[in-house]
């Protein structure tokens, strides 16, 4: 299972060790890992963990790898026989299975498994409609658990590279997955840009956007997600900073014409729909992180015809990173395309 972690050049691994304990945010649960001349040391706490290894010399990256459970640790595997497919955002785990009998057995070996697990959900639907949230199914809930939290068993808070997210499941899109490509575009961010997140959800691009010091609008079509992004903001401390809307951002152009240094586009799908909307929206000189679902063979050709189409001639279009995100489905990939754009004229 993916973990939060460290990753820290092998030679520093005993130095950031050393100090993560000593900043009680050392994961004793899960091994460290070797991959690549590189440690990955697991975490309990982003934010107390980068303070920890901050002054240690050598590069250092705050990340998420696939780290065996430590011995002596009962997992789900050690009950089941096998290791199950399994997903944890915050304290809820996700399992993804037809058979109910089969989601039964996982979802009991996950609560009786010594990782902490508040609910374990089964997927019920695939992600549907304008809002993309997908129906869940409750399997089990750990009573000892759900006695301490005021949360429903959909709800959760999950963290993510120092910064924390509340959120329902069963009324917002989130995915974990996504950790290490957010964090991956916040890292490009200058204090003072003015940053606008087009389908914003509950806040994981804009709020550690406004944490880096940026000016950041928040826009998406689900009211539910967007009342999560003020509330984020505002347990992150940078609700001065983060401006949600709820509504369509084609409708909300019009009023931050011109204004945005940066456009984040993470609506794979059907993001060339609003391409011509983000060439409005962008400054003399913006950024653009383009987020597209395509066919293996050209993952990116149809993301740049799509904004050349609708930026060029006003804007001179320069392509600065063609990124893959993730394998999406079979032949299929969710990829993502950094794209200057130079107003003409300068």
């Amino acid at each position: 299972m993916d973990v939060p972690c460290v990753a820290v050049a092998r030679e520093s691994g005993e130095a950031a060790r050393s100090a993560l304990a000593a900043a009680d945010a050392l994961d004793d649960d899960h091994e460290i890992a070797v991959e690549d001349g590189r440690l990955y040391i697991p975490i309990t706490d982003a934010e107390a963990a980068a303070d920890a290894v901050a002054v240690l010399d050598g590069d250092t990256e705050m990340t998420t790898h696939d780290l065996p459970v430590r011995q002596g640790v009962r997992t789900p595997a050690d009950i089941l026989g096998f290791e199950p497919s399994v997903e944890r955002i915050g304290d809820i785990v996700v399992i993804d299975e037809d058979d109910p009998d089969r989601a039964a057995t996982i979802a009991e070996a996950v609560i009786d498994a010594d990782l902490p697990a508040r609910s374990v959900l089964n997927r019920a639907s695939k992600i549907k409609g304008e809002l993309r949230v997908r129906d869940w199914e409750v399997v089990a809930v750990d009573d000892d658990a759900a006695a301490d939290s005021e949360l429903s068993p959909t709800e959760t808070v999950h963290r993510e590279y120092g910064h924390e997210f509340c959120l329902d499941l069963a009324a917002v899109y989130f995915s974990p997955r996504l950790a290490t490509e957010r964090h991956r575009v916040v890292e490009q961010i200058d204090p003072g840009e003015q940053v606008l997140d087009m389908f914003a959800g509950v806040g994981p691009f804009a709020i550690p956007a406004a944490s880096r010091g940026a000016d950041v609008v928040a826009v998406d079509l689900n009211e539910t997600a967007v009342d999560y992004c003020r509330e984020n903001a505002r347990r992150n401390g940078v609700a001065n900073a983060v401006t949600a809307i709820a509504g369509d951002v084609r409708d909300v152009a019009d009023d931050y014409h011109g204004w945005a240094d940066r456009l984040v586009m993470n609506l794979p799908h059907s993001a060339n729909e609003f391409v011509a909307t983000a060439v409005d929206l962008a400054g003399e000189e913006c950024v653009l992180h383009y987020y597209d679902i395509q066919h293996e063979d050209d993952p990116f050709g149809p993301g740049i015809e799509a904004i050349k189409a609708a930026a060029e001639p006003e804007y001179a279009v320069t392509v600065e990173t063609e990124h893959v995100v993730r394998s999406y489905a079979p032949h299929e990939l969710n990829v993502c395309l950094d794209v200057r754009l130079t107003a003409a004229h300068r």
